[in-house]
């Protein structure tokens, strides 16, 4: 059980040595999203804004300008709604190679409350050209996303996770750009998940096999590009399909998958995620259960659906 946040000191320090060029930016936010250990063993390479994010997106932009590699991290809901305008028209418009994570996405701000609760980022990144959106489910996908963020030119916002969850993505596995991993076959119904819902989705995925219910289950960390093919192949084979998003259920991942099976192969999408509402102060498991993303949650919710 690692946070995938937990695992970012590690993975910069490893790329912070490898690649030179490598700036980290922050927002007063360093011990929570673990990046302080970069910060000791290069603390010429990390740039502390204090709580100004706006701010430190144009810097970001700035120095991407001047052959640095920048990596701005702050809470999701502060670099994606209070720096909008400048992610965009500094960062997003030019086309400039600056990466952006987005700690503590979603509901799971611990006790933090509506006002850090990243419900809108996703709607709000995706929709900007240019940029790329990202979601690793585990520790071990972070690195690989991390390793192929240095690679990739061009604006890229990764949501990174707050809680310790297990491994979910077999070894060998390699992160792609535009592509899923399919964590389990099924015919049925298809479950459509990522990030922190994908230890849920699959205990949903156990408890309607259960019911003889035979459900695949994919990770789609790769929220846009996203993987066309994966949701027209399950939209082919399976006939249904339902989507789990930490996210405002418009313009998350279930709106991407709607977009893409309306345009392609129309099926019906049941969208599981926090129902066009603000959030609430609770502990992790309190949000779950207040919004319906337990796994229980996500089972019965599918077998009304299938019965639909």
């Amino acid at each position: 059980m690692i946070a995938p946040r937990d695992a970012l000191g590690d993975i910069f320090i490893e790329l912070g040595e490898q690649h030179p060029s490598l700036v980290l930016l922050d927002a007063d936010f360093n011990t929570a999203s673990k990046v302080a250990p970069f910060a000791e063993r290069f603390p010429e390479r990390f740039v502390q804004v204090g709580i100004a994010e706006q701010n430190m997106m144009s810097v970001a932009a700035g120095l991407s300008t001047t052959g640095f590699l920048p990596y701005a991290s702050t809470l999701a809901a502060f670099c994606s709604r209070r720096a909008c305008d400048q992610v965009m028209v500094s960062i997003a418009l030019s086309n400039l190679n600056v990466k952006i994570l987005g700690i503590y996405p979603g509901l799971f701000v611990g006790l933090n409350g509506a006002s850090h609760q990243a419900l809108e980022d996703i709607a709000i990144m995706r929709s900007m050209a240019n940029m790329t959106v990202f979601q690793p489910a585990d520790a071990w996908e972070t690195r690989e996303i991390l390793k192929y963020s240095i690679t990739h030119t061009g604006p890229m916002y990764i949501r990174i996770g707050r809680d310790p969850v297990p491994r979910f993505m077999p070894e060998g596995y390699k992160f792609q750009i535009g592509k899923s991993v399919t964590l389990l076959e099924g015919n049925d119904v298809t479950l459509i998940c990522y990030g922190e819902l994908v230890g849920d989705t699959l205990e949903a995925s156990s408890l309607l096999r259960n019911k003889g219910i035979q459900a695949r289950v994919i990770n789609m960390s790769s929220i846009k590009p996203i993987d066309k093919e994966a949701i027209i192949k399950a939209a082919r084979e399976t006939g249904k399909i339902v989507t789990v998003d930490n996210h405002n259920i418009n313009g998350g991942v279930g709106s991407a998958v709607c977009e893409v099976v309306s345009e392609n192969f129309p099926v019906r999408v049941k969208r599981i995620g926090v129902m066009d509402l603000f959030g609430k102060s609770g502990s992790n498991e309190a949000m779950k259960e207040k919004f319906g993303l337990r796994s229980v949650d996500i089972a019965k919710e599918t077998e009304i659906f299938l019965k639909e």
